[in-house]
């Protein structure tokens, strides 16, 4: 992508309604632009980051036995009402009536839907267990939305839904998804804890919030240190394996971890006072097993290998993508700007031409930006005219993992400088021996 043609709207003040590191560097980066309170358009470098997420996101639920499809952003409140949750919910859904003064919402979740689609196909316990999840937008009318997509009214969610015949096969749907979100999060760049959680509107009795330690957090949290050292399920990680599934589970709750609504203080205090762990956080990822919360008063229900029907056990798991990306950037920055993980870097490597119009930098520039598109990588060229300084800034800002600077004096040596954004380090080397480094 040639930085010409691209459109990156880069803001050179720090915006004042800005309350966090994140917030400020996406709208400064040009990667969001709040439309209304708590609604943001993503611009095209927030979409990027955003996709690869997802991407991530979706290739760990598919590791993991899930079934991507896609249910409306609007539902019909009669399946709320079935449920028991429409009055119940509160001013966070958004209700609506369509011209036949049909009553609708905006939904916040989608357990009833899902429910719904669940009890219409599935009858037989030999169709079970069941995994459906999609990526959708959700809106929640939150009385105070704040720290720009950290905590909006419409957001992106991915949100999985486990259908089992009974409570112990659902507990292994639960640990299922336990262990790829340990994985998901893992490959985002972060370390993330799983704590015992409340349940929050949504019920249940058993429940994980997936929190990352940042200064900014909204909450409390408090843990032991050895999470910090507990491994991370591997990629031939065998999913269907009920034992090796419970180990996962078994050893990253074996110590005390919870957040500020479910912190016990006396069990806090029989850990080691050097090896506790009382931070802020920012939750990215929650899990619950609700049993038959929703397929009872619904009616979800399939014919058991004794003749019988049977009520399905259910569980939901959600990730927010939106709420990640400003996650990321809090926990990897520095005073230049965002630091992204390779994983989710808007671009592979930038390569800035300090001098457009000097031939050789004309040169070396188009070939490395033709080289490296062909191998694979994803190419930001700063072909632009600004000055070298600016050029720079937004580099760093950007946190494109690799920039490569093309100079009028290196190139005419046939040389350029790579710089890695992460370390700073800066190397002056050959083009053929830049190409090698980024592409081997």
């Amino acid at each position: 992508m040639r930085l010409s043609r691209y459109f990156m709207p880069i803001l050179k003040e720090n915006p004042k309604e800005a309350e966090i590191v994140s917030h400020r560097l996406m709208l400064r980066a040009g990667m969001i632009r709040q439309q209304s309170q708590g609604i943001y358009s993503w611009l095209p470098l927030g979409k990027r980051i955003l996709d690869k997420v997802n991407n991530i996101i979706r290739e760990e639920q598919n590791r993991a036995g899930a079934v991507e499809l896609l249910m409306p952003t609007l539902q019909t409140a009669e399946l709320w009402q079935e449920s028991g949750r429409y009055d119940a919910y509160g001013k966070e859904m958004l209700r609506i009536k369509d011209r036949q003064e049909r009553p609708m919402l905006y939904g916040p979740t989608n357990e009833e839907m899902v429910t719904d689609i669940f009890r219409s196909y599935v009858k037989s316990y030999k169709n079970l267990p069941l995994n459906l999840y999609h990526i959708q937008l959700k809106f929640r009318d939150e009385i105070r939305p704040r720290f720009g997509t950290m905590r909006s009214r419409e957001f992106l969610m991915k949100d999985a839904y486990s259908f089992d015949l009974t409570k112990d096969a659902a507990v292994h749907s639960y640990n299922k998804m336990f262990a790829a979100y340990l994985r998901t999060f893992d490959r985002l760049g972060l370390r993330a804890i799983p704590m015992r959680a409340d349940t929050g509107p949504i019920g249940g009795n058993h429940s994980h919030e997936f929190i990352i330690l940042a200064d900014t957090g909204e909450s409390e949290v408090f843990s032991h240190r050895d999470f910090t050292n507990f491994e991370i399920p591997s990629a031939d990680t065998d999913f269907d394996d009920v034992a090796g599934m419970q180990a996962i589970f078994d050893k990253w709750t074996s110590v005390y971890a919870a957040t500020s609504e479910m912190h016990d203080e006396a069990a806090f205090d029989v850990i080691p006072e050097s090896e506790r762990l009382s931070a802020r956080g920012i939750e990215v990822g929650h899990i619950f097993y609700f049993g038959t919360k929703y397929s009872e008063p619904m009616g979800a229900k399939v014919q058991g290998p004794d003749g019988k029907e049977h009520f399905v056990h259910m569980g939901s798991y959600g990730i927010g993508p939106t709420r990640l990306v400003p996650a990321i950037i809090e926990a990897s920055h520095d005073d230049n700007g965002i630091i992204w993980p390779d994983s989710v870097a808007p671009f592979d490597v930038v390569v800035i031409n300090m001098k457009p119009g000097d031939e050789p930098c004309d040169r070396i520039s188009e070939s490395l930006y033709a080289s490296l598109g062909k191998a694979g990588k994803d190419v930001l060229y700063d072909d632009t005219d600004e000055r070298a300084g600016t050029k720079f800034a937004t580099a760093d800002l950007i946190g494109v993992p690799v920039q490569i600077i093309v100079g009028p004096r290196s190139a005419a040596a046939g040389e350029v400088e790579v710089k890695d954004r992460k370390t700073g380090a800066r190397d002056v080397m050959t083009v053929d021996a830049a190409l090698n480094r980024i592409t081997g």
